[in-house]
């Protein structure tokens, strides 16, 4: 049995714990003062150099999330550019004027697809994550062969007015701006292939202990209020 331990901090603790047994019996184990007038600093400066690891770790830590939510909130918050490219291309649609998109420079929807539209969204499921996020799954069966569909996913509280929560090439969504105390919360998922657009399907979540944001948060319920039947 190894008498130092093998990870870094257990073997800057070993050595802070015999030090001083050390320094004060050192001619009885076989040391000198000299010895342990030399050895000493270097415990010292061992776990100066951890704590000061450690803090460099928790500011990059924070730096990272903090990094994180400035993109979120610059895309995603309300208000923000998911919202404004939104307004955009519906100021285009509005007006039927295709010079929206090069004075914004965006692309274009592209030209009508002769296959059928996407297909609706089923079979929800939804998840907690840790650091309180929502995460959505769903399934859809779109037209065999067809490429490039993507999920617009609008969400509304209680009976407040629906927005625009985001889009997804992948049948899940992770919805990071829902704010605390949100109950019941309901997404409508739209699946979209350039300008083709399959019917919207809603489910409603309902959460305990808070809402979303809150320690100890849960899901008390999802109920999938199914296809939604566009007009004609």
């Amino acid at each position: 049995m190894a008498v130092v331990p093998t990870d870094r901090l257990d073997k800057i603790e070993f050595y802070e714990a015999h030090v001083a047994p050390w320094t004060t019996n050192a001619t009885a184990i076989g040391l000198t003062a000299a010895q342990m007038t030399a050895f000493s600093p270097l415990v010292t400066a061992a776990r100066a150099a951890y704590n000061a690891a450690e803090a460099a770790r928790q500011a990059s830590k924070a730096a990272t999330q903090n990094f994180y939510d400035k993109v979120r909130a610059m895309h995603a918050g309300p208000g923000a550019g998911a919202d404004l490219i939104q307004l955009i291309k519906a100021t285009a649609q509005t007006k039927n004027d295709p010079n929206v998109y090069v004075l914004a420079q965006i692309p274009a929807p592209a030209a009508p697809s002769t296959q059928p539209p996407p297909g609706t969204p089923f079979d929800f499921t939804v998840g907690l994550l840790q650091n309180g996020a929502v995460e959505l799954k769903w399934k859809c069966n779109n037209p065999t062969g067809t490429q490039g569909t993507i999920y617009e996913v609008r969400r509304r509280i209680g009976t407040g007015p629906w927005t625009f929560a985001g889009a997804t090439g992948t049948r899940s969504f992770t919805d990071e701006t829902l704010p605390a105390g949100s109950s019941p919360a309901t997404y409508q998922v739209t699946a979209v292939r350039s300008t083709s657009r399959g019917n919207p399907s809603q489910f409603t979540v309902s959460f305990g202990s808070g809402g979303p944001g809150a320690i100890g948060m849960t899901i008390t319920s999802v109920t999938e209020d199914g296809p939604v039947k566009l007009a004609a």
